[in-house]
């Protein structure tokens, strides 16, 4: 796996790579080949190669945030745990939301111990705070371009909010739908990241192009490519 073509951001304390969707960020109970197992083509000289700061989905794409050192990860774990990392997401939703924009605030707990990781609403469960906005609707209104804002890091928390409010992600395997048939992988991406390393600097941010297999949901809500994000 070629990670040097995918890296967006370079410093001394961090690197932001753009992950492929399909390819889970370390290795699982099962094993398998993991993003984790090419990390050594991204040590730039350092020792040791760089670890994960925080983890996506396995089948989500986009902005991932690597710390090159000891103390650069401990730095990134605390602005990750203390809500200081902006997370920008896109995807497309099978529904339409009502309004244009708004917030869920929905409790988050797992389904049960053999399903691992899967999640659920539920009132007694961890908090879970995700703000969201329509990009774009398509002619059928079938479909629906969000953006999503996540105030907390919980297991599939836009996954399950999402399916929550009653437009889940296109072509998610655990929480969609299943009526669309050919949806494809996962819609989601992590599209931008913005990481205030450095207090009284700017922060560092990135952000990543769509993957392909999103390419014609997102046109479908009008999205004609960088030029009208």
């Amino acid at each position: 796996m070629d990670l040097l073509s995918r890296l967006l951001h370079r410093d001394g304390l961090m690197l932001i790579i753009d992950k492929p969707a399909g390819v889970a960020v370390h290795r699982g109970p099962k094993g398998g080949p993991s993003l984790e197992d090419a990390f050594d083509q991204l040590r730039f000289g350092l020792p040791r190669p760089p670890a994960l700061a925080h983890r996506l989905d396995k089948d989500t794409s986009g902005c991932l945030v690597l710390g090159r050192h000891r103390k650069a990860l401990e730095r990134l774990g605390s602005l990750f745990k203390a809500g200081r990392v902006g997370k920008t997401y896109w995807a497309v939703v099978e529904g339409a939301p009502a309004g244009e924009q708004g917030e869920i605030d929905l409790a988050l707990g797992r389904l049960d111990a053999a399903r691992g990781w899967w999640m659920r609403p539920d009132p007694l469960g961890l908090p879970a705070r995700t703000s969201w906005r329509v990009l774009g609707r398509s002619a059928d209104g079938g479909l629906a371009m969000i953006e999503f804002a996540p105030h907390t890091g919980r297991t599939h928390q836009i996954r399950v909010h999402a399916q929550a409010m009653g437009w889940p992600i296109l072509g998610d395997p655990i929480y969609g739908s299943g009526r669309r048939e050919n949806s494809g992988p996962l819609h989601l991406h992590a599209r931008a990241v913005s990481v205030p390393m450095q207090d009284g600097k700017p922060p560092v941010e990135a952000v990543a192009a769509p993957p392909t297999h999103m390419s014609d949901a997102l046109a479908d809500c009008g999205w004609r490519g960088e030029a009208n994000p």
